[in-house]
């Protein structure tokens, strides 16, 4: 059986007395506490786990095992080079952060220095969109702005090639992976719950999202790959509502229910 690693996702960390840039339950359900983070890659060290970027597993060798997980962080809040960057550090581990290009320099997002900064740590540096758009809902002038020209826009700011791109929101479709590969990007990461081998797509990468209210013990199995067929379940429910309810209306509901139990 072919060596399979798993694609970790993360958002925003909390911090006490720090505001998060949205708070909205659809988005906070996303944000793990700064304890909460340092907890699980205490873990991944305690087990003698590696965390690597996407270019560091998309490079490994065909066949070869390695006990690893590959760490992302989506958005580009400031959070990533004030709170994250620091605890992977501390554990020796590398990660992929997705930018999204237009927040740049917005309250709670990381200035174009501290991208820069970022990058300068070692940490591999990826592309989230111009403005976190769903990518299948634009037409083609406006998918081509969104992956295409928010790519050049964090080149200029990094002085080099930002090679690996996520969907906003996992949404994602064959036109966008086709525009993907035209701007010159190496993968596309998307957030179906899956891993990911040599002989995946690479313009559609699986990636398990980290929650909230993910314990610990839940954490563990998923590095290992136990478990992840119940969210592949829950995605393909997830994805048909998508389907026929459409992005935004889609969107809509679920910030409705969120809204109800947080109320509850």
């Amino acid at each position: 059986m072919e060596p399979e690693i798993v694609y970790l996702m993360y958002h925003e960390l909390e911090t006490p007395g720090r505001p998060l840039c949205q708070t909205e339950p659809g988005y906070v359900r996303y944000v793990l506490t700064a304890a909460g983070f340092r907890t699980q890659m205490q873990a991944l060290q305690a087990a003698h786990w590696q965390g690597l970027s996407v270019g560091e597993a998309f490079k490994l060798p065909s066949g070869q095992s390695v006990k690893s997980v590959t760490l992302t962080f989506d958005d580009g809040c400031e959070t990533d080079l004030l709170v994250a960057a620091p605890i992977l550090k501390e554990f020796g581990f590398h990660a992929t952060f997705y930018v999204t290009s237009g927040l740049i320099g917005m309250d709670g997002y990381l200035s174009a220095q501290q991208v820069r900064d970022l990058g300068n740590l070692g940490f591999e540096i990826g592309c989230h969109s111009m403005t976190h758009a769903y990518l299948p809902d634009l037409d083609d002038d406006e998918l081509h702005e969104e992956i295409a020209g928010a790519k050049v826009k964090l080149e200029q700011i990094l002085g080099q090639p930002v090679e690996h791109f996520s969907c906003p929101g996992g949404r994602f479709d064959q036109r966008v992976k086709e525009v993907a590969r035209k701007a010159g990007y190496r993968t596309l990461a998307t957030s179906n719950a899956r891993a990911n081998s040599q002989s995946s797509d690479p313009f559609a990468l699986g990636r398990v999202a980290v929650m909230r209210d993910t314990s610990l013990e839940t954490f563990t199995a998923w590095c290992s790959g136990r478990g992840l067929w119940q969210l592949t379940l829950r995605d393909s429910l997830r994805h048909g509502a998508k389907r026929i309810l459409g992005n935004s209306f889609y969107d809509r509901v679920r910030a409705s229910v969120l809204r109800d139990g947080a109320a509850h």
